[in-house]
């Protein structure tokens, strides 16, 4: 696929769904369009060697992701003070089943995320998550199966919260 003028197409029909494949790892639209253009970026030099373009940027999209977040993890200052709102134990206002998904989903450690992400926000299969990965087709439903099992907790503790 060494045609660069492929390129161009290739982000003009794909970005919006890579977009929201970022979107659901990052939970932050400016990061993940951070997260996108510099997947794209590196995208963009490795293009002429590609054969199957969207494999590659969502491996690239989810590699870049976790390194944004170890990178991050060690330039975070811990502080005296909570910011304005955030009070433990607050639980007014209702949370919704949506809301609550997306914390459920942040408490993931990244790699159940990214599974659950890319096998059933995405619909890939399991050789696809794997490829995707760069990890085995057994890790995957097993890392899948811890996954849902912490969703399903989160999801009966919520259920008692409310009662």
């Amino acid at each position: 696929m060494a045609d660069r003028t492929l390129y161009a197409d290739f982000v003009a029909t794909r970005s919006d769904r890579l977009l929201r494949t970022a979107y659901m790892l990052t939970h932050n639209w400016a990061t993940a369009e951070d997260l996108l253009q510099e997947s794209l970026a590196k995208a963009w030099f490795a293009w002429p060697r590609l054969n199957e373009p969207e494999p590659y940027v969502r491996k690239v999209l989810v590699t870049t992701y976790v390194s944004w977040w170890r990178l991050r993890w060690r330039q975070e200052l811990p502080s005296d003070e909570l910011p304005e709102g955030l009070l433990a134990g607050d639980t007014s206002g209702g949370l919704d089943e949506r809301d609550a998904m997306w914390r459920a989903l942040g408490r993931l450690p990244m790699k159940q995320r990214a599974v659950v992400v890319l096998r059933f926000y995405e619909d890939l299969s399991l050789a696809e998550v794997a490829a995707v990965l760069g990890c085995g087709i057994g890790t995957v439903k097993s890392q899948s199966a811890k996954a849902l099992a912490k969703l399903r907790v989160d999801e009966s503790i919520m259920k008692e919260l409310h009662r």
